[in-house]
């Protein structure tokens, strides 16, 4: 899998910009807000049809503009795939794949296999359960169309039972019948996410604790486990139980949806307990695994894109990281940094060809 050429048009801060790539790794330098991160993040734009930092769509047309062109050349399993991401104001985004528009932009999820690691991910860390399934539901989604099928499918469920629910308490009313409806596509919908991750995270784990363990050369004991109500109750049961709750909530407070990971230093939580440095290193780890088991999944190396790593890391956790990187198992890397002495230092340790971008 390789990204060969990328255009972008008003996009973010680029109003006209061109750029042909390495196969193997490619560096974007330059002083903060000259437009590294921007430049990995329309790569990320043309694997998932949006952006990894910034979810309001509009806002990543550059300002004063129309409309934004982000465009991508690529070659996966010997053959040339065009991609497109477009948006217009007052339009609905645009994706195509040779010049063929997709209907729903679920259909295109995994098929550019792509990991990014950067210091936003630290939300992994820092915010609510919502950020951690999203991850979770992000790596699976991208090697099984059924399981994105599914959570879309749940999650339209849920809002209108949650609707029904604020109809109940306006309207001083109640209907079991009704009721019973959500409640049976709910639990037929949300019994098949909860048994497709926590197969997942079997496979996943002892990936994430080996990555882990060549990071930081096993100093500490890390975990990662599957907080789900699943576990001990079925959903139906669960929502039968919590009713009473739900009707006063005017929300649905069980379910997958509130599902969390766990993440443990020496048996404590990270957020709480762990370093600056070995919280980076779980967050890498985290993302080195998810690129090993898309690829296992795949059969296709991920891109990669190494958005400002090499801050706030020691030397030692820097090399490690390098080691790891300078394998035939990865394929093309992309990686931002406002150093670019520290940056070409670094590469020059990995035995491949690269090219850097001044921006």
């Amino acid at each position: 899998m390789n990204l060969n050429t990328l255009s972008l048009v008003n996009y973010k801060n680029f109003e006209s910009q061109v750029f042909d790539f390495d196969a193997k790794i490619n560096c974007f330098v330059g002083a903060n807000g000259i437009g590294k991160t921007n430049a990995l993040d329309a790569i990320y734009h043309l694997a998932f049809g949006k952006s990894y930092f910034n979810p309001i769509a509009l806002q990543n047309i550059k300002h004063g503009e129309e409309f934004f062109v982000v465009d991508g050349n690529f070659t996966k399993n010997e053959r040339n795939e065009k991609l497109i991401v477009s948006l217009k104001r007052g339009q609905k985004k645009i994706i195509k794949r040779n010049g063929k528009a997709y209907e729903k932009f679920s259909e295109h999820i995994g098929f550019i296999p792509l990991v990014i690691i950067s210091p936003a991910d630290r939300d992994l860390i820092t915010e609510g359960s919502d950020t951690r399934r999203k991850f979770m539901d992000s790596v699976i989604s991208q090697s099984d169309k059924s399981y994105l099928s599914q959570l879309i499918a749940y999650n339209k469920i849920l809002s209108q039972r949650n609707a029904l629910l604020k109809y109940f308490a306006l309207n001083n009313t109640f209907n079991t019948d009704t009721l019973a409806i959500y409640n049976e596509q709910l639990t037929s919908y949300g019994t098949e996410i909860f048994k497709k991750r926590d197969h997942f995270l079997k496979i996943f784990i002892p990936i994430f604790k080996e990555r882990y363990n060549s990071i930081s050369q096993s100093k500490e004991t890390i975990d990662l486990s599957y907080k789900s109500d699943l576990f001990d109750t079925d959903l139906s049961t669960l929502l039968d139980n919590n009713l009473n709750k739900d009707k006063a909530l005017q929300y649905t407070s069980v379910g997958t949806h509130k599902d969390d990971l766990v993440f443990l230093i020496d048996d404590f939580p990270i957020k709480k307990f762990g370093s600056q440095g070995q919280q980076k290193s779980y967050l890498i780890a985290l993302k080195l695994a998810q690129f090993d088991f898309l690829k296992q999944q795949s059969g296709v190396s991920p891109i990669l894109l190494l958005d400002d790593i090499f801050d706030k890391l020691d030397e030692n956790r820097v090399s490690q990281i390098i080691s790891l990187v300078d394998d035939e198992h990865f394929g093309q890397i992309f990686i931002s940094d406002t150093h670019a002495d520290r940056t070409e230092a670094i590469i020059k340790q990995i035995h491949q060809s690269y090219k850097i971008f001044r921006l």
